[in-house]
């Protein structure tokens, strides 16, 4: 009986452990196709690393912000119609090239001097390759690989010179020129995002003047920021109603803060 029982106990199969989810299934899927969410989680990403993100949410509310601003101090200060509407646009347009001129200036230095940076690299791997080498095994082994993996690992990059080089660069200095970004496509984002955002509380003025004009600037502007700051914030995986109430609350106070400026200093203009 005693046997059997210890028969019984060694042949039982052992539990089966769940199949391991993959990476790109584990980190949210939004589809019922896995490379599908993949694709889509590396475009998010990659967006993000290369500055596009950075620079439409900066395009977006700049433009917003400022313009809205800046007619409403006019509105407070019981400019014309006409005189707000060359305000307006002459303060999106200087707002698109400073933006695009900035995005372009910034991104282009970045870029050169990691360039630079990445020459210095290259420079010590052909000066001492072999504290390179040992600083790469030791960086490997840090990180989870056993000695021996990561002596082997380090040895095989270095046999192909690029190859060694580029992984050096990003893992032991975090310099990685694949994740830049275009300067132009830095500029030509700010630009265009900004003049959107500008737009949104000028239109109006286009079409009326006075009380009503500024009352629908205002009503166009809470809904694109409530709309902006929910995006962003669904995008950052925050509530959508903390990004929306947050963005809505930083542009009235901005909005309100330069209408009393203008209604403190302003005079009626015919």
């Amino acid at each position: 009986m005693t046997d059997q029982h210890e028969t019984a106990t060694h042949t039982a199969p052992p539990a089966a452990r769940p199949p391991a989810r993959p990476l790109h299934v584990a980190i949210e899927p939004r589809s019922a196709d896995p490379a599908s969410d993949a694709a889509e989680l590396a475009a998010r990403v990659s967006l993000v690393a290369r500055g596009g993100a950075r620079a439409a949410v900066l395009g977006v509310n700049d433009g917003l912000v400022t313009n809205v601003c800046l007619i409403l101090a006019l509105a407070g200060a019981h400019a014309s119609a006409s005189n707000v509407r060359l305000a307006g646009f002459a303060s999106l347009l200087a707002g698109c090239l400073s933006m695009a001129a900035g995005e372009w200036v910034s991104v282009r230095n970045q870029v050169e001097l990691y360039t630079r940076l990445l020459g210095e690299v290259r420079r010590l791997v052909a000066r001492n390759p072999k504290l390179v080498l040992d600083s790469l095994s030791a960086h490997l082994e840090a990180t989870g690989f056993g000695r021996a993996t990561a002596q082997t690992a380090a040895a095989e990059l270095s046999l192909d010179e690029e190859r060694f080089l580029d992984f050096t660069a990003r893992a032991l200095f975090g310099i990685n020129l694949d994740e830049l970004g275009s300067p132009l496509t830095a500029a030509t984002t700010s630009l265009a995002y900004f003049a959107g955002g500008a737009l949104v509380p000028l239109m109006p003025w286009f079409f009326i003047g006075g009380t009503g004009a500024a009352a629908l600037s205002i009503g166009l502007t809470a809904i694109a920021s409530l709309v902006f700051g929910g995006v962003v914030a669904r995008f950052s995986d925050r509530p959508a109603a903390f990004g929306a109430l947050r963005q809505l609350v930083i542009v009235v106070a901005a909005a309100a803060t330069t209408y009393g400026i203008g209604r403190l200093f302003g005079t009626a203009v015919a």
